[in-house]
């Protein structure tokens, strides 16, 4: 009896079952099971990249899966917001990013070459924070009374730095609410804004308070007030803006994760529950404790509904701020 036929079936059955096994796509295997990459539309340094780190750390830690954090700064982050949106929605290439590129660049400018809602896959909203309103150590304006008393004496010659639509609108709020005339200065990243203000190329500026403290306690700028309705428990001292005299001042930033569109929504849900659990972590405990962030998380659900509400929000502030669409 000849048993070759037979034979030969088997074995390729076995050879296709081995090359149908070799060639399943990475995502049918658990997520996540290879490096991920942290983009982030801000330089090195900034108070986003800064927190990427820390959330790099901390899931390496807890999932022993290497986490890499790339930078894309530029264009009040049009880079790395297209970089991400044109990436494989695996949960591989994430973005995390902050209220300019997914509230405020829609109202600052006429046209973005990325859509803010239908370009990416909302996971979680991660923080909040606030920013320092900052001069030179060598500076006479010691207040924000002193600002707004030396803008007036010269109106238009005084200019302020920004590296972030954050940075920037809360200049123009300032601007607006106090009644002075002042000139904006862009820059790529707050990073950059503030190493022309500790050079005296602009006079003062708002930062993100993880970028700012740090300038502040090493002596090399001085902080005036706080941008938010509350003093920071990292510098008590400091008033908010409203309570230096310019009443029903109150502007702050959010961070948040996302992926591009049609992310599966197992790798959402997973990843959702991936930064969730880390929020916890020690490293990014002490980001948030040495900055005086404050935790605030979101389903992916809740992230869009954030969002579409913080749209609307920045859309009424940058409009009272006089801005005109760039």
């Amino acid at each position: 009896m000849n048993m070759r036929p037979a034979f030969s079936l088997a074995l390729g059955g076995l050879l296709a079952a081995a090359a149908a096994a070799t060639s399943l796509p990475a995502q049918a295997q658990p997520y996540p099971s290879k490096p991920i990459t942290i983009v982030v539309p801000f330089a090195a340094g900034s108070g986003t990249d800064q927190q990427a780190r820390a959330f790099a750390q901390a899931i390496t830690a807890e999932y022993k899966i290497p986490v890499v954090v790339d930078d894309k700064a530029g264009a009040s982050g049009f880079i790395a917001s297209q970089y991400v949106a044109k990436a494989a929605p695996d949960g591989y290439t994430i973005l995390m990013t902050t209220n300019t590129t997914h509230a405020a660049n829609e109202h600052l400018f006429r046209k973005l070459p990325y859509d803010p809602v239908k370009d990416f896959t909302p996971v979680a909203l991660l923080s909040k924070g606030h920013m320092l309103l900052l001069v030179q150590p060598s500076s006479p304006i010691r207040s924000v009374a002193d600002l707004v008393a030396a803008a007036k004496k010269q109106p238009g010659k005084m200019n302020f730095g920004s590296g972030s639509s954050s940075s920037r609108v809360a200049s123009e709020m300032l601007k607006q609410m106090a009644g002075i005339e002042v000139t904006n200065v862009p820059y790529k990243s707050n990073p950059m804004a503030i190493t022309d203000l500790i050079g005296g190329q602009v006079d003062f500026m708002f930062a993100d308070a993880p970028t700012a403290l740090p300038q502040v306690n090493g002596g090399k700028l001085r902080a005036l007030a706080v941008s938010g309705t509350r003093r920071l428990a990292a510098a008590p001292n400091l008033p908010t803006v409203e309570e230096a005299g310019v009443k029903g001042y109150d502007m702050s930033y959010w961070t948040a994760v996302y992926l591009p569109p049609n992310a599966p929504a197992a790798v959402v849900g997973r990843l959702n529950e991936m930064l969730l659990k880390v929020s916890a972590a020690p490293a990014v405990q002490a980001f948030q404790n040495n900055t005086s962030g404050e935790i605030a998380t979101s389903t992916p659900d809740g992230l869009a509904k954030f969002q579409a509400a913080e749209s609307q929000k920045w859309g009424r502030i940058i409009k009272a701020a006089g801005i005109e669409p760039e």
